[in-house]
């Protein structure tokens, strides 16, 4: 191993969480800031820096796999999943906290898992919500800094050592995604699945923006600017769907999601004890 590249530690297993992680109350602007933004293994920093020898670059692939392997393990046989990306950095008393947590709410009573990021603000709403709809409720991330919790409304907390494998699972296990506002982050989630529909990789999976006010200068830039310069078509731009009702956004999801329904359900796996497996922790009372 190179000299410039730390040892290290071994990958955390998914775990269900226990004891509970910190709520948005319990931390400062600053800390919801920094949340997820930082990790304790910088592998991927060395990943990222171009070519390395070669024996680094084949022990990186297995550790790769093994990322991957391990979101299989934990969330192959998860219940249909809605993800619901958005900002950390919004406080308990926010309006855009009690948005996402109704939105989880009415998912869950849909019988849908909510994933998201694990993280506080809009995240923890929407596992907020989840729990209290008596849903599954998920969390995905990458390796955390010891000081940084997950929240502790989830049922499950997968953690990665890859940034990209972590967005990789949030949209391989969804059947729609719930964009609540955000910043940048909730940007690259938002254009990246947009571009897997738009080429076909995903096919029938909503994609709702929440919030029509924080949303609509997008959607004016989307639908004018870029139109207009012929970068998109009209046609692309109605890949996104906007409402300010979570209410509506469950009824688009159950009935896109109920088209898709039956293919799904065939094809759904089970465990297999003599492989280890078993059905992720079910919602909490």
């Amino acid at each position: 191993m190179a000299e410039d590249e730390p040892r290290q530690d071994p990958p955390r297993k998914p775990v269900e969480v226990a004891p509970p992680g910190r709520s948005t109350a319990d931390q400062t602007p600053q800390e919801r800031h920094e949340w997820g933004k930082a990790t304790r293994a910088p592998e991927e920093r060395h990943f990222l820096v171009g070519p390395r020898l070669r024996r680094e670059e084949l022990a990186r692939l297995f550790r790769i796999l093994s990322d991957f392997m391990r979101g299989f393990r934990a969330l192959h046989f998860l219940d249909p999943v809605v993800t619901v990306f958005g900002s950390a950095r919004f406080p308990e008393t926010h309006p855009y906290y009690a948005l996402a947590r109704e939105t989880g709410r009415r998912l869950a009573e849909a019988g849908f898992t909510v994933m998201t990021g694990g993280g506080p603000g809009v995240m923890e709403a929407a596992n907020r919500g989840a729990r209290e709809g008596g849903g599954t409720s998920v969390g995905c991330n990458i390796e955390l800094p010891h000081e940084q919790k997950p929240n502790p409304y989830l049922d499950l907390f997968v953690e990665f050592r890859y940034f990209f494998v972590r967005k990789v699972m949030l949209v391989k296990y969804s059947t729609a995604f719930v964009c609540m506002p955000g910043g940048f982050g909730t940007m690259d989630e938002i254009f990246e699945t947009a571009t897997l529909i738009q080429t076909g990789k995903i096919l029938g999976f909503p994609l709702i923006l929440v919030c029509r006010d924080y949303w609509q200068p997008l959607l004016d830039f989307l639908g004018g600017t870029m139109v207009r310069e012929g970068t998109v078509s009209a046609a692309e731009t109605q890949l996104l769907t906007v409402t300010d009702d979570p209410a509506e956004a469950v009824a688009q999801i159950v009935e896109a999601t109920g088209r898709l329904s039956a293919a799904a359900a065939a094809a759904r796996p089970r465990p297999n004890p003599l492989l280890g497996e078993k059905r992720p922790p079910r919602a909490r009372s």
